[in-house]
């Protein structure tokens, strides 16, 4: 019993095909039909015997092969339905399993073709001498042709499938790229400006000490609030990828707000935010708050969020001191990085002046997906 298992899950079984292989191996008792009221003689039974033998190594071969040794073991085993169809009716059980086998051919419209002509070839051996016309050919046309296309269309279906999930490995690749690049920018933006002043600072320590100790610890003063100031904003940076989500951010900008005494008026529509566009407009937002906090010196503050044709849209505009607002978010970081990371996703980025200052960002909701 162990030996027919180890043959029967040999490597020409195609692997994750289970039992689905010799399950449909019962559709040969069509083929052996005749035998249960007819004796056969001694050489009949050999032939018999030897095409079975013969077809079921075409039959496996059939779920592997591709191309031109596909087309070998269609023609082949239409070869045993002829050679068989004066003698046996059940011949006709080879064309069906011939037409199975044209799934396996593509493109689709080749598979489709090569079920019509194993079903036309049945038909011209059908006219045949000797050949039982109706006990033959009814289940060639009915079984065949439900057979064939079902397993052309099934095939058809599997390649998409196979393609599709590729292509979603390829997405997540990519995203996970895209991920790493934008904390990568993110932490430059927090760090490059900081790790720069510091090492500058360092540099004039070592060049002030011994000359005017004064002067120098003022620097490592300076070097250690510099150092503490980045290890704040990285930790923020931290929390800000942990707890990720507009409402999230949404929230946090209200409490600032209020405790600068900023009233904050919010009318954020109800839809499905791509993750990529609610990391950029959480970190749009953020900044935009921090401005007004620091420069501005509003008193009131309006954020939007809606999708407008196929664009989500990100308003934030405050009443405080306009170009001062400009002169803060221009002179640092935060904006180039903001526009970094809307041009990624094919949106654009617009400040101008009303009232006060007022931040627009627009992203492709397909592009952000």
């Amino acid at each position: 019993m162990d030996k027919i298992k180890r043959a029967i899950a040999g490597p020409w079984v195609p692997p994750g095909l289970g039992r689905a292989p010799y399950f449909w191996l019962l559709s040969l008792f069509f083929f052996l039909w005749k035998y249960a009221y007819v004796r056969p003689s001694a050489l009949e039974l050999g032939l018999v015997a030897g095409s079975i033998v013969l077809f079921i190594p075409l039959y496996l071969a059939g779920y592997w092969t591709a191309g031109a040794r596909r087309v070998l073991v269609i023609l082949l085993t239409c070869l045993l339905g002829v050679a068989w169809a004066p003698h046996n009716f059940g011949a006709s059980t080879f064309f069906i399993f011939a037409a199975a086998m044209c799934a396996g051919i593509r493109p689709e419209r080749r598979a489709f073709a090569a079920v019509a002509g194993v079903l036309a070839l049945a038909s011209v051996v059908a006219l045949a001498p000797d050949v039982m016309v109706l006990p033959f050919l009814v289940p060639v046309l009915i079984i065949g042709t439900a057979v064939g296309v079902t397993n052309v269309m099934e095939a058809t279906l599997r390649r998409s499938r196979e393609q599709l999930l590729r292509k979603q490995e390829e997405v997540e690749h990519m995203a996970t790229i895209a991920e790493r690049e934008r904390i990568s920018r993110d932490l430059h933006d927090l760090l490059g400006h900081t790790l720069s002043l510091i090492t500058l600072k360092a540099e004039l320590a070592g060049k002030l000490l011994g000359r005017d100790e004064a002067a120098c610890r003022q620097e490592v003063r300076d070097i250690e609030q510099s150092a503490r100031h980045a290890l704040s904003e990285v930790r923020s940076a931290v929390t800000g990828y942990r707890q990720t989500g507009f409402a999230h951010e949404l929230a946090s900008a209200r409490a600032s707000l209020a405790a600068a005494n900023v009233e904050l008026s919010a009318r954020v529509e109800a839809f499905a935010l791509p993750a990529a566009a609610e990391n950029v407009m959480s970190l749009a937002l953020r900044e935009a708050v921090t401005n007004i906090v620091r420069h501005a010196g509003a008193t009131r503050c309006e954020v939007g969020l809606t999708l407008e044709r196929g664009m989500i849209v990100f308003r934030i505009a405050d009443n405080g001191a306009a170009l001062a607002g400009v002169s803060a978010i221009r002179q640092g970081n935060g904006l180039t990085g903001m526009h970094e990371r809307v041009t990624a996703l094919g949106g654009r980025l617009a400040l101008t002046v009303e009232r006060g200052l007022a931040l627009e960002l627009s992203l492709p909701m397909g592009a952000a997906a």
